[in-house]
């Protein structure tokens, strides 16, 4: 088992609720065939509840009920299937052009029996025509201006992206907001969400499409 402290553990029952178990064996997975594949260090094994599973967990609370969802380059689930943990009123499409990746993916979400997660195997400007959903999350990706031309599509002319971002967040939206623009975001908002759980809040950067 992935140790927990008690801030951790207590942050994650207030998160997941009756799904903590659910969460915590995703985590066991991160610690032990996904360090082994490559898709996180193991330096991160240590802080793989704050710095990544909580964090992404967060995001959950900026997602209107029952939305569809699609997490871009999803990498080792981070944000997607903390989200869909978090959320089983969620619909998830997790995209994710790796092939080694893709069968982690499937593998962890068929352990948990996730049924409202589907994978695909792709880039997301691949994949437009068989993804409209109502919100595109993204972490790590890339930076914002380019990030956006891969999300924002997603959304068909309407939704939200939310990519979770760093200090840099305002920053990169002024950079970006002339892209953003030209792909139709009307609105582009940097928030922080998960105060009153985390030590440290998770910024999150929201485009409004439409």
């Amino acid at each position: 088992m992935v140790e927990t402290t008690p801030a951790e553990l207590d942050a994650a029952r207030k998160i997941f609720g009756d799904r903590l178990e659910l969460a915590q064996r995703y985590v066991e997975h991160l610690a032990t065939s996904g360090m082994e594949r490559g898709l996180l260090g193991p330096r991160e094994v240590p802080r793989l509840w704050s710095r990544h599973v909580l964090n992404c967990a967060v995001v959950a609370e900026l997602i209107p009920a029952n939305a569809t969802v699609a997490d871009v380059g999803s990498g080792a689930g981070l944000p997607g299937l903390c989200l869909a943990i978090a959320r089983p009123d969620l619909s998830m499409t997790l995209i994710e052009p790796l092939e080694r990746r893709v069968i982690w993916l499937n593998e962890v979400v068929t352990d948990l029996g996730l049924d409202n997660v589907r994978v695909i195997r792709g880039r997301a400007e691949q994949v437009v025509d068989e993804v409209n959903v109502d919100v595109a999350t993204a972490r790590a990706v890339s930076a914002l201006g380019g990030l956006a031309g891969l999300t924002v599509p997603l959304l068909h002319g309407r939704g939200q992206v939310l990519a979770i971002k760093g200090r840099s967040a305002e920053e990169e939206v002024q950079k970006a907001a002339k892209a953003i623009r030209k792909l139709g975001g009307r609105d582009t908002a940097v928030l922080t969400v998960g105060a009153d759980v985390l030590e440290e809040p998770t910024t999150v950067v929201r485009i409004t499409v439409g």
